[in-house]
Protein backbone atom coordinates (compact mmCIF):
# COMPACT_ATOMS: atom_id res chain seq x y z
CA UNK A 1 0.00 0.00 0.00
CA UNK A 2 1.72 3.27 -0.60
CA UNK A 3 1.53 6.56 1.10
CA UNK A 4 -1.60 8.75 0.47
CA UNK A 5 -0.10 12.17 -1.22
CA UNK A 6 -2.10 14.13 0.96
CA UNK A 7 -2.47 13.48 5.23
CA UNK A 8 -6.02 14.04 6.41
CA UNK A 9 -4.12 16.07 9.36
CA UNK A 10 -1.63 18.39 7.85
CA UNK A 11 0.83 20.41 8.94
CA UNK A 12 1.94 23.60 7.57
CA UNK A 13 4.67 26.31 7.74
CA UNK A 14 2.74 29.18 7.32
CA UNK A 15 0.13 30.87 9.42
CA UNK A 16 -1.85 31.64 5.93
CA UNK A 17 -2.63 28.14 5.43
CA UNK A 18 -3.70 24.88 7.42
CA UNK A 19 -4.71 24.15 10.61
CA UNK A 20 -5.13 27.64 12.74
CA UNK A 21 -2.19 28.65 15.01
CA UNK A 22 -2.74 28.08 18.63
CA UNK A 23 -2.07 30.45 21.04
CA UNK A 24 0.65 28.37 22.89
CA UNK A 25 2.77 28.84 19.73
CA UNK A 26 3.15 32.91 19.88
CA UNK A 27 6.50 32.25 22.21
CA UNK A 28 8.25 30.39 19.27
CA UNK A 29 5.61 31.33 16.30
CA UNK A 30 8.92 33.30 14.48
CA UNK A 31 10.40 29.75 14.20
CA UNK A 32 7.76 28.17 11.96
CA UNK A 33 8.66 27.64 8.27
CA UNK A 34 11.52 26.52 6.22
CA UNK A 35 15.30 27.27 6.43
CA UNK A 36 18.22 26.43 4.52
CA UNK A 37 22.05 28.08 4.60
CA UNK A 38 24.98 26.68 5.85
CA UNK A 39 27.26 25.95 8.57
CA UNK A 40 30.57 24.86 10.67
CA UNK A 41 30.52 22.10 12.94
CA UNK A 42 33.34 20.40 15.50
CA UNK A 43 33.95 16.79 15.62
CA UNK A 44 36.33 14.38 16.55
CA UNK A 45 37.83 14.56 12.70
CA UNK A 46 38.04 18.01 12.71
CA UNK A 47 36.40 20.80 11.83
CA UNK A 48 33.91 20.71 8.34
CA UNK A 49 31.09 22.91 6.54
CA UNK A 50 28.07 21.84 6.53
CA UNK A 51 24.64 22.77 4.33
CA UNK A 52 21.39 22.53 6.44
CA UNK A 53 17.49 22.07 5.66
CA UNK A 54 15.30 22.75 8.64
CA UNK A 55 11.51 23.05 8.93
CA UNK A 56 9.26 23.83 11.46
CA UNK A 57 5.99 22.95 11.22
CA UNK A 58 2.69 22.72 12.94
CA UNK A 59 -0.94 21.07 13.15
CA UNK A 60 -3.05 23.75 15.31
CA UNK A 61 -1.78 22.34 18.35
CA UNK A 62 0.57 23.42 20.89
CA UNK A 63 4.06 22.47 19.33
CA UNK A 64 6.11 23.07 16.75
CA UNK A 65 7.71 19.87 14.44
CA UNK A 66 11.42 19.94 14.12
CA UNK A 67 13.03 18.67 11.27
CA UNK A 68 17.08 19.37 10.68
CA UNK A 69 18.93 17.50 7.65
CA UNK A 70 22.90 18.26 7.25
CA UNK A 71 25.03 17.19 4.49
CA UNK A 72 28.49 17.83 4.80
CA UNK A 73 30.44 20.36 2.18
CA UNK A 74 34.28 20.38 0.86
CA UNK A 75 36.03 23.51 1.41
CA UNK A 76 35.08 24.85 -1.69
CA UNK A 77 31.03 24.36 -1.53
CA UNK A 78 30.85 20.96 -3.31
CA UNK A 79 28.61 17.97 -1.43
CA UNK A 80 30.35 14.94 0.30
CA UNK A 81 27.71 13.20 1.72
CA UNK A 82 25.15 13.23 4.32
CA UNK A 83 25.45 14.25 7.53
CA UNK A 84 23.62 14.87 11.11
CA UNK A 85 20.05 14.13 10.74
CA UNK A 86 17.39 15.31 13.76
CA UNK A 87 13.92 15.38 14.48
CA UNK A 88 11.90 16.18 17.40
CA UNK A 89 9.48 19.40 19.35
CA UNK A 90 9.54 22.38 20.55
CA UNK A 91 7.14 22.80 23.15
CA UNK A 92 5.88 25.91 25.17
CA UNK A 93 5.02 25.61 28.72
CA UNK A 94 3.06 27.32 30.65
CA UNK A 95 1.71 31.22 29.85
CA UNK A 96 5.14 32.51 29.94
CA UNK A 97 8.03 32.48 27.69
CA UNK A 98 9.36 28.98 28.58
CA UNK A 99 10.06 26.30 26.09
CA UNK A 100 11.17 22.87 26.17
CA UNK A 101 12.93 21.22 23.14
CA UNK A 102 12.91 17.24 22.45
CA UNK A 103 15.41 16.22 19.66
CA UNK A 104 16.48 13.03 19.01
CA UNK A 105 19.30 12.19 16.36
CA UNK A 106 19.96 9.35 14.03
CA UNK A 107 23.19 8.80 15.67
CA UNK A 108 21.48 7.59 18.68
CA UNK A 109 21.35 11.15 21.19
CA UNK A 110 18.31 12.05 22.63
CA UNK A 111 18.51 15.34 24.17
CA UNK A 112 15.90 17.08 26.26
CA UNK A 113 16.40 20.91 27.01
CA UNK A 114 14.38 23.01 28.85
CA UNK A 115 14.99 27.53 28.53
CA UNK A 116 12.87 30.42 27.88
CA UNK A 117 12.96 32.64 25.09
CA UNK A 118 15.06 35.43 25.59
CA UNK A 119 13.19 37.90 23.57
CA UNK A 120 10.78 37.33 20.94
CA UNK A 121 12.77 36.09 18.56
CA UNK A 122 15.75 34.75 20.47
CA UNK A 123 15.73 31.54 23.07
CA UNK A 124 18.54 29.43 25.25
CA UNK A 125 18.17 26.41 25.56
CA UNK A 126 19.82 24.05 27.99
CA UNK A 127 19.58 20.18 28.85
CA UNK A 128 17.67 18.21 31.44
CA UNK A 129 18.25 14.91 30.94
CA UNK A 130 20.85 13.54 27.68
CA UNK A 131 20.23 9.71 26.85
CA UNK A 132 22.03 8.12 24.47
CA UNK A 133 22.88 4.63 23.06
CA UNK A 134 25.81 2.44 23.33
CA UNK A 135 27.07 3.70 20.81
CA UNK A 136 26.33 7.24 20.13
CA UNK A 137 28.38 10.36 20.92
CA UNK A 138 29.14 10.76 24.81
CA UNK A 139 27.46 14.00 24.86
CA UNK A 140 26.85 14.56 29.02
CA UNK A 141 25.21 18.10 28.34
CA UNK A 142 24.46 20.82 25.97
CA UNK A 143 23.11 24.65 25.66
CA UNK A 144 21.72 25.59 22.04
CA UNK A 145 21.22 29.43 21.29
CA UNK A 146 18.87 30.52 18.37
CA UNK A 147 17.69 33.61 17.09
CA UNK A 148 16.48 35.41 13.97
CA UNK A 149 18.98 37.98 13.24
CA UNK A 150 17.97 40.66 10.29
CA UNK A 151 15.70 37.78 8.86
CA UNK A 152 17.81 34.68 9.20
CA UNK A 153 17.75 31.72 11.51
CA UNK A 154 21.09 31.94 13.57
CA UNK A 155 22.17 28.87 16.38
CA UNK A 156 24.29 27.62 17.80
CA UNK A 157 25.28 24.49 19.89
CA UNK A 158 27.74 23.40 22.20
CA UNK A 159 28.18 20.17 23.65
CA UNK A 160 30.12 18.69 26.88
CA UNK A 161 31.51 15.20 26.26
CA UNK A 162 31.55 13.14 29.79
CA UNK A 163 32.89 15.47 32.36
CA UNK A 164 34.51 18.20 30.12
CA UNK A 165 33.59 21.59 29.40
CA UNK A 166 31.10 22.56 27.08
CA UNK A 167 32.22 23.32 23.39
CA UNK A 168 31.00 24.57 20.10
CA UNK A 169 29.81 21.85 17.79
CA UNK A 170 27.54 23.33 15.19
CA UNK A 171 26.30 26.57 14.12
CA UNK A 172 24.71 27.78 11.17
CA UNK A 173 22.99 30.45 9.07
CA UNK A 174 19.63 29.61 7.71
CA UNK A 175 17.87 32.11 4.90
CA UNK A 176 14.26 31.70 5.05
CA UNK A 177 12.52 29.08 2.26
CA UNK A 178 8.88 29.74 3.54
Amino acid sequence: MSAPTELPVPDTVDVRSGPEVSDQLLSVLPLLGEWHGEGQAAGTSGDHRFGQWVRFSHDGRGFLAYESRTWRLTDDGKVVGPDVRETGFWRPRGEGDDVELMVVGADGLLELYVGTARTTTSWELATDVVARTPDAPEVTRAVRLYGIVEGALMYAVDRAVGGGELRPTMSARLERLR
